[in-house]
């Protein structure tokens, strides 16, 4: 035994010594009263909910939401409410693009030869006029027993093709093809009359002739008029006139024939 106990302890040797524990264990004591003096102090000390307002306790004791889920008094919803409105946005037709006092503006422009163009509402692409009188021109040939929607359409959007070609020549600003096409649509209408006087009497005669004139110089007066406005083309009113005449003629043909 006494080798097996010398073998125990030259295997298991260490520096440790009995002073070194006696030193821990006085330093774990020193510790252990540092300690117990913070436990004391902060034994001492008020508690939290001393130092704070009755109205949080009383809010904090109130509490009745879930997790993450603050509750909302009136006051709060009525700050949080939506403040943009139904009333306040645009109406419908005006984000359509259509305007009513303009389209009327310039129908009175059309019907009226003789009174001067606004440029600035002239210049506007609004293609609800035209599309308006386009569908009223092929209802009324259709009245007088002729099927014209497919020929009034085509030669609506041939001629707007080449006036546009021929005014950005013409012209040093230009123009958009959405322009000429809303200022030829509305001067369309004086060729509206002429198809509904077609559906009462018949235009193949003097009569008939001399009417049929007076609507494409009507017409073609308006949309010079028109273009000379907006494009600030002062003086060449009958240059832009001469290719109208020409355009609305074809849809007098259809008309009187």
């Amino acid at each position: 035994m006494s080798n097996f106990e010398q073998f125990h302890l030259d295997f298991y040797q260490s520096n440790y010594t009995i002073d070194d524990q006696e030193e821990g264990y006085n330093s774990y004591g020193s510790n252990e009263s540092l300690c117990g003096s913070r436990k004391s102090q902060t034994g001492e000390q008020p508690p939290a909910s001393a130092f704070a307002p009755s109205e949080m306790l009383l809010s904090s004791g109130s509490y009745t939401g879930q997790i993450l889920q603050p509750t909302y008094s009136p006051s709060t919803l009525s700050h949080l409410s939506y403040t943009d409105g139904f009333d306040e946005e645009p109406p419908l037709l005006e984000e359509l693009g259509i305007n009513f006092e303009h389209i009327w503006q310039k129908t009175l422009t059309v019907l009226n030869p003789m009174k001067p163009a606004d440029g600035s509402i002239m210049n506007e692409t609004d293609l609800t006029g035209p599309m308006v009188f386009c569908l009223a021109l092929g209802s009324t040939l259709l009245l007088a027993g002729k099927v014209h929607f497919g020929y009034v359409y085509g030669l609506s959007a041939i001629g707007c093709l080449a006036i546009h070609a021929l005014l950005n020549l013409m012209s040093i600003p230009g123009v958009s093809h959405g322009c000429v096409a809303s200022v030829l649509g509305y001067c369309l209408l004086p060729m509206v009359i002429l198809s509904s006087s077609a559906v009462i009497f018949s235009l193949q005669g003097i009569l008939g002739t001399l009417l049929a004139l007076f609507i494409i110089g009507w017409c073609s007066l308006s949309a010079s008029k028109i273009f000379t406005s907006a494009l600030a083309m002062e003086g060449q009113q009958l240059l832009i006139a001469y290719p109208c005449a020409l355009l609305y003629g074809l849809f007098a043909l259809l008309t009187v024939f």
